[in-house]
Formats: structure tokens, sequence, C-alpha cells
């Protein structure tokens, strides 16, 4: 089932990596829930040393006294972590799928008593006890066997596997961060995916890997509103389409307001809406909460923003206000329409420069589509006046700065993407300078992580990080702040989980003297603002807005500010009715400059 995918260049020697990127790469995410990590290496680790022991002792028939104490002990290890499996379901947590998962404890403690029972060191077994071994061991075995071949729950357990090892975003497993889209080959009729059999093999293979833990589902921003969309349920549906089913078997949580049991598919049927809705697409924010929180290391952004690629480019069929946007992107290269000379009028008062192409500068200032915004200008101008203080050369792009195609690519609109990025880096290329900087880490992503590969290289900073840096090293000299209040800091999505800055904003609000209140949900695990992805402009309905969760993670630890650094942040929280008050750490930095 998984050769009917695309083509995905891949190895045999990646199968050498998977001991390394099981026990570190996978298990770093494991053990952020103790109890699952410690159960995990004692069945699974008890099971293979077992099931290798009796290989070693019976297949090469060494028949070692010392060697069946050892099979015993391994088969002990693996019936206490079955048997803490066993506990853990006796109330299934609501993220957990049900059904033959529930049957998965008993199997394992089964298997595990069998090999317990022919591993004894005596000299025979009484015909009772070895036809009761025998039963033991070709139950648990079939469930081992079956679950592998016939896609129950132990299938995880060699999907998994070579999913580590042929995973689609090989460099997760180096020091090199791994968020970019890949680039869609638009002269070669690449439209996105329109049905399974459109995933490159090794994406759905990865697919296959899913245990189901619900640790996506969590996390996810819209499912926690109540818009149509699971991540778990959304990467099912995909194994249910490779697979020619239905989803009338999925025993965990549904997606909101939509029923199970109406949806099928085929590896070349078409997905939506057979096998997915497609307002369960446009729910997604894309900001990665459900690939940092999968043990599995699924990629589900990459699966549904190839979804909308072809629902856009093919179809046309974005919903909401985005149809407008694309065309606002296509004709003026900004997102509302608006004309280029006007993004800096904020700025006519401050002296800035603006850069101009035989004119070297140190850092090339890009505002983003932000700058527009009278709330977010409040915040340029506090970071020109902290540039300013730090004796630091910058200019602005002025009327040569257009839209980064961020919100076009997640959309699925490659082919605007593609336009923009091309333009801009044909325009960059025009210009001297030795870094970018921007207070928006959506433009920060774009022009960093997915801009080399059509050619753009830069060194790209957050505004938070540059300024970390300036002062660090002494040139930029901070005050203390006056600010008293309780202080909580929200971690941009695209500057955390896609960039992995969360220290840099901190440093700098301990250095002008600030407390950090912490939400329970920060750093990479932190909460979006459902901002991202194009959501504000799909606008799928739910029961709740997600910026309103978000204020209420900061009312619940009494935070009276709102710490951001991200355009987008700010005016989705800034949208609460009831809330603290909202401030870029630019903003904060600046008051205390008066303290110097």
């Amino acid at each position: 089932m998984w050769r009917t995918g695309k083509a995905a260049v891949w190895s045999w020697a990646q199968l050498l990596t998977i001991p390394k990127r099981y026990f570190v790469d996978l298990h770093h995410v494991v053990a952020r829930e103790p109890y699952i990590a410690h159960t995990h290496v004692a069945t699974a680790g008890g099971a293979v040393a077992a099931i290798f022991l009796v290989a070693l002792n019976y297949g090469l028939m060494h028949y070692s006294i010392v060697l069946n104490w050892a099979i015993v002990v391994a088969t002990c290890i693996m019936f206490i972590g079955a048997f803490f499996m066993w506990l853990r379901r006796r109330k299934v947590p609501l993220r957990l799928s049900r059904g033959a998962w529930n049957r998965l404890p008993y199997s394992l403690l089964v298997f595990a008593l069998g090999l317990f029972l022919v591993s004894l060191p005596v000299t025979s077994l009484s015909n009772g006890i070895a036809i009761l071994a025998i039963l033991l061991l070709l139950l648990g075995s079939a469930e081992l066997a079956l679950g592998i071949g016939l896609g129950g729950p132990m299938k995880h357990a060699v999907a998994g596997l070579l999913h580590l090892a042929f995973h689609p975003r090989q460099e997760r497993f180096s020091s090199k961060l791994s968020t970019g889209l890949k680039s869609l080959n638009l002269e070669n009729k690449e439209y996105g995916i329109n049905k399974p059999s459109d995933f490159q093999w090794n994406q759905l293979l990865g697919f296959d890997a899913c245990v189901q833990c619900g640790k996506c589902e969590t996390a996810c921003p819209a499912f926690a509103a109540g818009q149509p969309l699971n991540p778990k349920k959304l990467i099912q549906d995909l194994v249910v389409g490779l697979s020619s089913g239905t989803d009338a078997n999925f025993t965990g949580s549904p997606y909101p307001n939509i029923p199970i049991g109406k949806h099928a598919g085929s590896p070349n049927q078409t997905i939506v809406p057979s096998l997915i809705e497609a307002q369960t697409l446009w729910s997604c924010t894309t900001c990665r909460a459900c690939v940092q929180e999968c043990p599995m290391l699924i990629e589900h952004v990459d699966a549904i923003v190839g979804m909308r690629r072809n629902l856009t480019l093919t179809q046309g069929g974005v919903p909401g206000t985005a149809q407008q946007t694309l065309e606002n992107l296509r004709q003026t290269a900004t997102v509302g329409g608006l004309d280029r000379n006007a993004r800096y009028y904020w700025a006519i008062d401050l002296d800035v420069k603006t850069i101009q192409p035989n004119t070297p500068v140190d850092a090339l200032l890009v505002a983003g589509e932000g700058a527009f915004d009278m709330r977010y200008q409040r915040t340029l101008r506090a970071l020109i006046k902290l540039l300013k203080a730090a004796n630091v050369d910058f200019a602005v792009m002025g009327a040569l700065e257009s839209d980064t195609g961020d919100t076009a690519r997640r959309l699925g609109d490659e082919a605007t993407f593609q336009m923009l990025a091309k333009r801009n880096i044909a325009t960059f290329n025009t210009l001297q300078f030795k870094r970018i900087v921007t207070a928006d880490p959506h433009v920060l992503h774009s022009l960093k992580n997915e801009y080399p590969a059509f050619g753009g290289h830069y060194e790209v900073l957050h505004h938070t990080t540059l300024l970390a840096q300036l002062s660090a090293n002494g040139q930029l000299k901070l005050g203390k702040s006056d600010e008293t209040r309780k202080l909580t800091y929200h971690d941009p999505c695209y500057l955390a989980r896609y960039n992995n800055e969360t220290e840099s904003p901190r440093a700098l609000l301990r250095s002008v003297g600030i407390s950090i209140h912490e939400m329970e949900r920060s750093g990479l695990r932190g909460r979006c603002c459902g901002g991202g992805g194009g959501a504000p402009l799909t606008d799928i309905p739910g029961k709740q807005r997600i910026p309103d969760i978000r204020i209420a993670d900061a009312s619940t630890i009494g935070a009276e500010v709102v710490a951001v650094g991200c355009p987008q942040c700010t005016a989705m929280l800034e949208g609460v009715v009831e809330r603290p008050e909202v401030l870029d750490i630019a903003e904060l930095l600046a008051a205390s400059l008066e303290n110097v």
C-alpha cells in the first residue's frame, strides 16, 4: 500500500539510523510524559530483549540456564510494563483511541506470561502448563503478527521504526531545524495532494506509524476551540484512504460537529470531500503544535498544506475573505490591496533611511504587512527607537517592500507565493546589507527558511534576537523598567516552534528587571493565538475563539500584561474584549530607555 505513493529520495543505508533515532530523537519526545516513557521502555524493551534471547538460546541451540534466567527477567520486565499500560487504560483519557487499543495490554500480558512459562529453567513442564504456555504464546503472537500485517495496534512497531529511517524530513534528525514547506514544481504540473496516492510513499508510511495517543489532539488550538479539526483523526482518515476503508471503526474523538462513519476513501479517490471535509483543512492554523507533540514525529502540517494546495490551485476553493486576499497579493503584493508607498508613512517623522541600491547598510528592516496597521506601527516605532539607541546602521525598504508570500503559501496558493518570493529575491539582490531584521515571525520564517529554495540566502533575525545580542555586547544600554504589573510572555508559534527562539525575548525582559510568570503552556509548547495559516481569513466557526482560550491561560495565572513578539499575536489577543494589556517586547524595552 505504501508503494502506491509517489517516489521519494531514500536509501537502504538509512536503516542504520534507526537505533539513534529511536533511543534519542523519539524517546526525547516520549519522555515528556514520564509514566508513558517508563511503561514503553519496560514493555517494548522487555519484549525485544526476551525475543532476542529466545532466538539466541533456542534458535542457536545453546540451551543455557543463564540465558533462560535472562529470558525470565526480560519477560517479567515486559509483564510489569504491560501491567502499568493496563492500569492506565482502566480509565481511558478522552484523547486515547479505544477499541483494539484497549485489547493491547491484555495481548501483551498474555504474550509475556506465555514466554515466561516456556522459559522457566526447569527440565520439563507438566502437559497442562505446556499447553497453556503454547496457547498464550499463540494468542500473543497473533496480536503481534496480525497487528503488523493487517493494521492492528502493533502495526506501529514496524511502521514506526521504518518511518524513523525513511522520514520525509531527514534534516529533523540533525542539528538543523526543519520547518519550511517543500516547494512544488509548478512547471511539471505539481498541484498538491488530491488523493492518498499523491503523497510520497514515505509520507504514507509515516501515517501508519501513528499510535493514536491523541497528544496532537490535546495540543491543537482548532480542536480546543470546537472547530472541525482533530489532527489524530485526520491522520487516521488518511490511513483509511490508503487501505480503502471507512472511518466507521475509528474509536477516538471525532471532528467537532462531524459524525463518525460517513466518510470513506481509497488510494486513487479524491480526498475532499469523500474522506475529509474541506472545512477540516481550513481550520488549521499551521502552528505545528501537533508536530511538536507527536511521539512518532509525524508531519501533520505538511499533509494539511499539501491538500490545501490542491484545493486552491485546481479549484480556487478558499473560503471566507481568503480569496480576496490572494487576489490582492497578486495585484498589489499586499494583503490588503494597499499602496506600497504607504507602508512607511508612520516613519516620516523618525528620520529613518530608505535603502538605496548602491548604499550598503548593516541591517535591513523588513516590517511586513502589519506596517499598514496603526497598532503594529507602535511596535515598529519602539523598535526604531531601540535601533537608534544602539547606533545600528539600518534602513527600511520603503516602496520596494512586498509581501513575503507567507499567507499565500499557508493558504495553498503556491503559485502566488513563488511569484512574490522570486520578486523579493530579485529586489534583495540589488541591495547591499549584512542582515535582515523583522518584528514579524512570519516574515522571519519565509525569508529564513523558505526563500533559500529559490536562491535567497540571508541572515535573518527576529527583533528580539538582534536586541538581545546588542544588549549582551553592551551596544544597547537598557534601563530598569517601571513595569510592576504581573506579566507573562506569549510565545509566537512562528518564532518558537518554527524558529526555536524562546530565550531572547525572556532574556530581554529579565534584563530590564521584569519578572516573567509563565503560563502552563509556554515555550515550544505554547498555545497558538489563532492568527497563523490564514485562519482569520478562512474563519471556520467553532464553539469559541482561539485567542479567547489563550487569554484565559493568561488570566488563570493572574497576568495583568501579556508580552508578545508578533503583530499577528498582538492583533488576535487584543481582539479579546476582557483581557490584560498586550505589549510588544520592543515597547517595554523602549520605555526602559528613559531610565538609563
